[in-house]
C-alpha cells in the first residue's frame, strides 16, 4: 500500500500551507498528491502550481468535475497536465451531485452513469496519438452532424502511453461501473469492516470487463488526526463529516448520507441531516457517533494509526490519500506509521 496526500480546495486560508504539505510528501517519496474542486477553485490550475513546485510526486485530479468540461477539454487539460509535469498526472473523475451539476455548471443531473461511461470512451479516444475524434452516443455526438463541424485530432501528446483513469464513487452502480472502466477508485468513508464490500462490487464490474483487480487502485481518502486520545482526535473531523453526511446534496439525493445508512447509521444520518439542512451546524457535528468518525479516519497516537494503516491495506486499500485535520507534523507521523506497520515493504 502506498501514502499520497489529499489538498482538499484552494482558497481555504491555507494555501501556504496546503502547498508545503505537497512538497513535504515528495520528499517523504510518498506516491501521490490529490486536489479536489466544488464550486470554487478549479483543480487544473491548482494540480499545475503544485507540479511546478514538487519533483517526483505524482499529481491527481480528485475529482474535475464531469458536467464542468466537455470530454474534449478534459483531453486537453489531461495531456498539457501530464507533459508540464513530465507525465506525473493521473486524471480523476466524477459526476459531482445535482446541486452543483445543474445549479452552478447549469446541466441536468441525468443519467450520470451512461453519460460518464461516454464521457471516459471520449476522453481516452483523445488522448490516443494520432486519432480522429468521431463519436456518436446518446448524451456527445463528435463532430455535431448537422454543421461546420469535422473530427479533430489532439495536437499535444501526454508523456504517458495511458493517463490513469479513476473516478469517485460511492453507490453500488457507481461503483460497479467504476470496476468496469476505470483503471482506480477514488472512495471516501472508507472503513475496514464495509470497505471490502464495496470492493465486491467493483471487482463485478472487472470481471464484466474480462479484468482482475490486480494492478486496480484503490485510492482511499482517509482524515488524519494525530494525538493521545482518540476521541479528542475526532473533534477535529466532526465538521468535515457532518458537511458531506448532511449538506452535500439535498435531504432527497445526498449520496454520502446514503452510504453512511448502508453503513448502519441511518438513525444517525438522518438526524445529522435535519440538523445541517436547518444550519444548526453544531448540532449536526454533535449527532455524530464515535464510531462512524473512528470507521472512516485515523484516529490517536502513532501506533493506533499504523494499526489502522494496515487494516486499510488488509481491506484491499492501495493508497491511503491522508487529509491532514491534525496540524504540521501529520505527514511525518503518518511516515513512521507507516513504517512501523511494516507497509514500506516492497510485497505492500
Amino acid at each position: 500500500m502506498k501514502l499520497g496526500v489529499n489538498l482538499g480546495y484552494w482558497g481555504a486560508g491555507n494555501d501556504a500551507a496546503n502547498l508545503e504539505l505537497a512538497k513535504e510528501a515528495d520528499r517523504l517519496g510518498w506516491d501521490s498528491a490529490w486536489v479536489a474542486e466544488a464550486y470554487g477553485s478549479d483543480a487544473a490550475t491548482v494540480l499545475a502550481w503544485v507540479a511546478a513546485q514538487t519533483e517526483r510526486i505524482d499529481i491527481g485530479s480528485a475529482i474535475f468535475q464531469i458536467p464542468a468540461r466537455s470530454p474534449a477539454m478534459t483531453a486537453m487539460t489531461a495531456a498539457t497536465l501530464d507533459t508540464l509535469s513530465g507525465g506525473r498526472f493521473r486524471l480523476g473523475l466524477g459526476v459531482s451531485g445535482p446541486q452543483v451539476s445543474e445549479g452552478w455548471h447549469g446541466v441536468r443531473f441525468d443519467q450520470p452513469l451512461a453519460r460518464t461511461r461516454e464521457y471516459v470512451d471520449i476522453v481516452r479516444m483523445a488522448l490516443e496519438r494520432k486519432r480522429r475524434v468521431k463519436y456518436e452516443g446518446e448524451h456527445y455526438r463528435l463532430p455535431l452532424p448537422d454543421g461546420p463541424g469535422k473530427a479533430l485530432m489532439l495536437t499535444v501528446h501526454p508523456v504517458r502511453e495511458r493517463i490513469p483513469t479513476y473516478l469517485a464513487a460511492v453507490g453500488p452502480k457507481n461503483l460497479e461501473l467504476t470496476g468496469e472502466i476505470a483503471d482506480g477508485l477514488l472512495a471516501i468513508f472508507f472503513s475496514t469492516d464495509f470497505g471490502p464490500e464495496q470492493l465486491a462490487i467493483v471487482a463485478r464490474g472487472r470481471e464484466k470487463a474480462g479484468l482482475t483487480m490486480d494492478g486496480f487502485d484503490v485510492v482511499a481518502t482517509v482524515p488524519v488526526v494525530v494525538g493521545d486520545d482518540p476521541v479528542e482526535c475526532a473533534q477535529a473531523v466532526r465538521g468535515y463529516t457532518a458537511l458531506y453526511v448532511g449538506g452535500m446534496g439535498s435531504r432527497e439525493q445526498n449520496f454520502y448520507n446514503r452510504l453512511a445508512v448502508r453503513m448502519g447509521y441511518a438513525d444517525e444520518a438522518a438526524e445529522v441531516q435535519e440538523k445541517y439542512l436547518r444550519r444548526d451546524y453544531e448540532g449536526a457535528m454533535a449527532a455524530l457517533p464515535f464510531e462512524l468518525l473512528d470507521r472512516t479516519a485515523l484516529l490517536g497516537p502513532v501506533d493506533r494509526i499504523a494499526t489502522g494503516l494496515r487494516a486499510l491495506a488488509d481491506a484491499g486499500v492501495t493508497t491511503v490519500a491522508v487529509a491532514p485535520f491534525g496540524g504540521p507534523g501529520t505527514l511525518a507521523a503518518v511516515d513512521e506509521a507507516y513504517r512501523l506497520a511494516g507497509l514500506d515493504s516492497p510485497a505492500q
